[in-house]
């Protein structure tokens, strides 16, 4: 048997990698001489030429044998214009005024220059806030949640609850940015934020896990309350509905019909799902730990609540520059229409408030929450520039903003400084 080694392979001197760009352009007409090297092929260095003395080529080139031979033939029939022509874009380098939320014609694979700046921003503000459930010593919580004397009957469901609710509305959220969302935004920045909100959502979910597991629950119970508890399922069927068309891999925008039915998924994902439903579990969960309850759980929640934040705001952001890029979807009729996606969340989140709390609990009720929501829902009317449809609330909870909105504080239950960076800076 004959050991083929690299000196073998390479009879010929391989040319410099260093040259000297002649043009912007790619000269399509050098396909069968010039090697390409995409993500789906190996580096430059570790590509192997088979020569008319190589080896791998004696007697036959196109051995079908030999597969030395037939990855070189297949390489001579590569067409690069023909993959530029899948890709559906042009091959010139991109300018500032080339980029666009939707329906962008330049190359996505080039990020800079950036057209938004408070994407990139938001982009690195994730970053700097990365954590992990681990992190998060459960060992209070669980001796807690095994005590009979405790917690009471309302405040386990409470937990119960938001775990179960959570742990799938996450799950969708990421469903909805894989499938649907980063495929049709066409900004490269936007997009990079729209992979890091992903991998929070992996987090999240993570986090869900780490307590139902640390606590011993019945995960079969918990993670099947969106099928089994109706005031879970019907806020999952609700925002459901919004991405079933947009999952589908043929379907593209480019019309005032798709376009729009783009709009309405990113409003019922950043605006209500995110920026609505999410709320009264949050409250609940914080306000537990403000009584040095479930402390574990609730630091798990605050820094969750922080991503959301920053996902809700990203979200808005963009459902803003898009109705600036394309006014004529925001007309009067899909306006009225946004109008009552927002109303029928802010119900659906009170049913849920008044199922979790059906007595006061951790110095809460059901109607304060109800004023709650919809304050919310004034605030994410008035972010998307439309009117207030609940007069005269006000926030009866104004703790939550301060978690949401402060940079640095002292945390809730007094266990540590968060300044909320990277995981490895957290200290105990």
């Amino acid at each position: 048997m004959t050991i083929l080694s690299w000196d073998d392979l390479e009879d010929e001197p391989q040319e410099s990698p260093t040259q000297t760009p002649q043009s912007n352009t790619i000269d399509t007409t050098q396909t069968t001489t010039t090697q390409v090297v995409s993500d789906s092929q190996p580096a430059a260095s570790s590509m192997v030429t088979a020569t008319p003395h190589s080896p791998a080529t004696t007697g036959n080139a196109t051995d079908s044998t030999n597969p030395l031979a037939r990855a070189s033939e297949s390489l001579k029939q590569l067409d690069i214009k023909a993959g530029l022509e899948e890709l559906e874009m042009g091959a010139g380098r991109v300018e500032v005024d080339d980029k666009a939320m939707i329906n962008c014609r330049a190359d996505l694979n080039q990020l800079v220059p950036f057209k938004y700046e408070w994407a990139w921003q938001k982009y690195l503000d994730g970053c700097a806030n990365h954590w992990m459930p681990q992190e998060v010593n459960m060992n209070a919580d669980i001796a807690l949640w095994k005590s009979e004397d405790g917690l009471t009957d309302d405040e386990r469901i409470i937990i119960k609850r938001s775990l179960g609710f959570f742990s799938t509305a996450d799950s969708l959220v990421a469903n909805n940015l894989v499938l649907a969302i980063y495929r049709l935004i066409t900004n490269p920045e936007c997009r990079q934020y729209i992979l890091r909100q992903a991998f929070e959502e992996a987090i999240h979910t993570h986090a869900y896990q780490y307590c139902i597991e640390s606590l011993s629950m019945d995960e079969g119970e918990i993670f099947n309350m969106y099928r089994e508890i109706p005031s879970v399922a019907r806020k999952a069927t609700w925002g459901l509905k919004y991405t079933q068309s947009l999952s589908d891999p043929k379907f593209t925008t480019g019309t005032t019909e798709t376009d729009q039915q783009l709009l309405r998924n990113l409003i019922a994902f950043y605006c209500v799902l995110e920026g609505i439903f999410f709320y009264c579990g949050f409250t609940q969960i914080l306000s537990m730990g403000r009584r040095n309850k479930m402390n574990g759980v609730a630091e798990q929640f605050q820094y969750i609540l922080r991503d959301e934040s920053m996902h809700v705001n990203f979200g808005i952001d963009m459902i803003n520059q898009i109705k600036i890029e394309n006014p004529h979807l925001w007309d009067k009729a899909f306006q009225d229409e946004v109008i009552q996606m927002i109303l029928e969340g802010t119900m659906l989140e009170i049913e849920y408030a008044r199922d979790t709390m059906p007595r006061g609990v951790l110095g809460m009720n059901a109607a304060m929450m109800e004023e709650y929501l919809k304050f919310i829902a004034n605030r994410r009317l008035a972010q998307l520039g439309l009117p207030e449809q609940y007069k005269g609330v006000n926030n009866p909870f104004q703790w939550m903003s301060e978690m949401m909105d402060l940079r640095k504080e002292k945390n809730f239950f007094e266990t540590r400084v968060t300044d909320y960076q990277t995981g490895g800076a957290l200290s105990w």
